[in-house]
């Protein structure tokens, strides 16, 4: 059964990690970079654990340069995600990345960003949103200053913010200051754990007020937690293709978001940094639906609740539930 049909909701997509590996090489080929080490012989990144993985993901932001850059990525994975049929997407933003975390650097390439996310709204119906995130291996004083970029474009298009990068580097509470300013400019708040961390660190992230856990799925080793995830309404933004690829699970079968879901967890479905782990909307649905007979319906309802807790205005929000309600 193909699932392409769908409309989809996506919450978890970092910009950068969405690049096409095509699209990197022919980028670097541009600016005369050599990057060929971080692609195998079919032309695919090539890593060998987690924190391999982060490394080449480095190497292949290094190629974006300028908000021209940016700008062509962003057209590049809306393509992708339009191809998959997603009508709304989340899309995690590093100032780290775009202008050395300065708030008129920032600017510049947000503006570059939006401007093709708009032109990819009217062709191809995607609506795009941005989620600023800081690197928690970057450390809490860079942190701060992407905070403030964060909250100095703070609106209808930045709506949110949270932390990325190595689960284990660092506490949640070094990062509080950063995750405070944020609020205090009305920005909604995720954080990326229960990845690598375990349900600990699940624990620690919530301290910092958030209201979705990116990944979030070794919370299911504490079924106290578990509960007290669904009891709040705490949103879990899963990536089952990532974190097969990167074997947190050994199958897709052995994967807990059908035991979390059952649980009464909000669980999302999303895909992380897609061509890294050779997926697609597309693909995490029909790999969810083989391993655990899910049909249509649980599939509608999972669109529905990452409608619901998008972090988007609600205007927006009330438009995209009517595009899932008239498929």
């Amino acid at each position: 059964m193909s699932l392409s049909h769908l409309p989809k909701v996506e919450l978890h997509l970092h910009l950068e990690g969405a690049a096409p590996p095509a699209f990197i090489r022919g980028l670097a080929k541009e600016k005369s970079v050599d990057l060929s080490g971080i692609f195998d012989e079919r032309g695919a990144y090539k890593y060998k654990d987690f924190w391999d993985f982060l490394k080449v993901y480095e190497a292949a932001t290094s190629v974006l340069e300028t908000p021209e850059d940016y700008a062509r990525l962003t057209t590049a994975v809306l393509e992708e995600s339009a191809a998959s049929g997603v009508i709304y997407g989340e899309t995690f933003l590093s100032p780290d990345f775009c202008g050395g975390r300065d708030v008129g650097a920032w600017r510049e390439y947000l503006a570059a960003i939006r401007e093709a996310a708009d032109r990819a709204e009217a062709r191809d119906g995607v609506v795009l949103r941005g989620i600023i995130t800081c690197i928690r291996h970057f450390g809490p004083e860079k942190a701060r200053e992407t905070a403030v970029c964060a909250a100095e474009t703070a609106g209808d298009w930045i709506v949110g913010f949270g932390i990325a990068g190595d689960e284990l580097a660092g506490k949640p509470q070094d990062f509080a200051w950063s995750f405070d300013c944020a609020r205090e400019a009305g920005l909604n708040l995720t954080a990326h754990a229960g990845e690598w961390g375990g349900p600990e660190s699940v624990r620690d992230a919530l301290t910092l007020g958030v209201t979705r856990i990116g990944h979030g799925v070794r919370a299911i080793e504490d079924l106290a937690l578990v509960d007290r995830l669904a009891e709040d309404g705490i949103v879990l933004e899963v990536c089952p293709g990532s974190n097969v690829a990167l074997g947190v699970y050994r199958r897709w079968r052995d994967h807990p978001i059908s035991k979390l879901y059952e649980r009464g967890v909000k669980v999302t479905v999303s895909t992380d940094d897609p061509p890294f782990f050779h997926t697609t909307m597309n693909n995490e649905y029909d790999r969810l639906a083989d391993a655990f007979d899910w049909d249509e319906g649980a599939f509608a309802d999972i669109a529905r609740t990452s409608a619901e807790a998008a972090f988007c205005d609600g205007e927006t929000r009330a438009r995209i539930l009517k595009r899932l309600e008239t498929r």
